[in-house]
């Protein structure tokens, strides 16, 4: 596990969906399961079948039953509604976990089961923030010293004068781009929310196809390759002058891979994903695995209708990807309890913070190593140190100290823009409003 006790550590049940994400321009990345259940019951219920004695109104973790009931039956509706195929929900608190799968892996297909594979995108961006810190701690890595060592294509970066200005309108960068840039997103490229076409380097980025759009690990060039050609484009802004999304823990993904001599996937999965037991997190799905994995939506914006984005078999997360991204893509101690608590600090001075993924996001929220963190508390869900991150595909994880609780929301339907979709809200709302103690 990466802490202790109270922090819960990232251990089997926390770390299984830990990854990143935003809205629907996440990048390609891991593949998540839980363990398969005979049915898919709300939690409250499964208990008193299986004892045939009155159940307590609040479970030993200090969880209402009856309020765990309203989650099913609130969550549920969302199937009802069609406005997802189907999910899987998990609170975890002290140490007691409920699960309730609920609907079809695809619609009008087979149930949803615990052991259902999702495909987490950005989720992805904590792990990949897990493997930086393991070679840290290690010194393969220093967090302040220039990547300019182990990716020469982005040393003497120039940076454009105006982000919306011609890319031969550059000048010379303040400095180099450091291992803390890219964990904390700040090293001066990254995704801008307006049309893709709306400025030169964003019409070149996305020509380069270097991430800059939804998950495509079909098209995305090999590490080497998408290093050259990020590595042709200035930069958007000085190294550590503003906070921009993603492509930072694309980046990070290559600095791993060449500081361990290892294939990022490689990484993963023998320091983590192996020690951890995570065994069906991977950047693809084999074969045998197929039936398993959900058929994923997401929303045409020119008819308003809910359309597959990618199939289970012949999808393109049913082979390895060119390019596997650390934006996207037990009870052993990966890391030591400081680099834990470094990761879930904000990092974030206020001029960072000027560009956030929604206006005011960083009035209640700063940003560690990959991940969000609450710092202010402005709602029901979530403590002030709260941590995790989502994934723009339809996923959720995130983990609260002061509550040594963990929430996890899977589904299939993508987000339609970085603002959390309703299903997301009303989820975090009902775990904290099952708190009963």
């Amino acid at each position: 596990m990466l802490t202790e006790n109270k922090i819960s550590a990232v251990d089997r049940r926390m770390f299984l969906k830990s990854a990143a994400a935003s809205a629907m321009l996440a990048a390609p990345g891991p593949i998540v399961a839980q363990p398969r259940e005979t049915a898919a019951s709300r939690p409250s219920e499964s208990d008193h079948h299986q004892t045939g004695q009155r159940r307590p109104a609040m479970s030993n973790g200090g969880l209402s039953r009856a309020r765990l009931g309203r989650m099913h039956d609130i969550m549920a509706g969302y199937v009802a509604r069609g406005e997802v195929p189907g999910m899987v929900t998990l609170v975890g608190r002290r140490g007691e976990v409920h699960v309730d799968a609920i609907g079809a892996k695809a619609a009008g297909g087979s149930p949803m089961w615990r052991d259902t594979i999702f495909r987490i995108s950005s989720m992805t961006k904590p792990i990949a923030a897990v493997a930086a810190m393991i070679l840290v701690e290690e010194c393969k890595l220093r967090l302040d010293e220039p990547v300019d060592r182990l990716l020469p294509e982005l040393a003497n970066r120039k940076v454009l004068k105006r982000i919306d200005g011609p890319l031969d309108e550059t000048v010379p960068a303040n400095r180099p781009i450091t291992v803390r840039d890219l964990l904390t997103f700040t090293m001066g490229f990254g995704l801008v929310f307006v049309s893709p076409d709306a400025s030169p380097i964003l019409k070149a980025a996305n020509e380069q196809q270097i991430g800059m759009g939804a998950p495509a690990p079909s098209a995305t060039p090999a590490p080497d390759e998408w290093m050259r050609r990020l590595g042709t484009l200035p930069l958007m802004y000085q190294p550590g002058e503003r906070w921009m999304y993603n492509t930072g823990a694309d980046v990070l993904g290559v600095l791993i891979a060449r500081a361990s001599g290892q294939p990022l996937e490689t990484f993963f999965r023998e320091r983590i994903f192996e020690p951890l037991g995570m065994k069906d997190t991977a950047f693809s799905v084999p074969a045998g695995k197929l039936d398993r994995l959900a058929t994923s939506y997401w929303t045409n914006f020119r008819t308003g209708t809910t359309e597959v984005y990618d199939q289970a078999k012949g999808g393109q997360w049913s082979q390895p990807p060119a390019f596997p991204s650390g934006a996207g893509g037990g009870s052993v101690r990966i890391l030591s309890r400081p680099s834990v608590e470094v990761m879930t600090t904000d990092q974030l001075t206020a001029a960072q913070k000027a560009l956030g993924l929604v206006p005011s996001y960083f009035d209640s929220h700063g940003w560690g190593f990959c991940m969000s963190i609450n710092i202010r508390r402005d709602d029901v869900a979530g403590s002030v140190g709260r941590y995790g991150w989502d994934g723009g595909l339809g996923t959720s994880w995130y983990s609260d100290p002061k509550e040594d609780m963990v929430t996890i929301l899977m589904t299939q339907r993508a987000w339609t823009s970085p603002n959390p979709p309703n299903v997301c809200r009303d989820f975090w709302t009902l775990a904290y409003q099952s708190i009963d103690d």
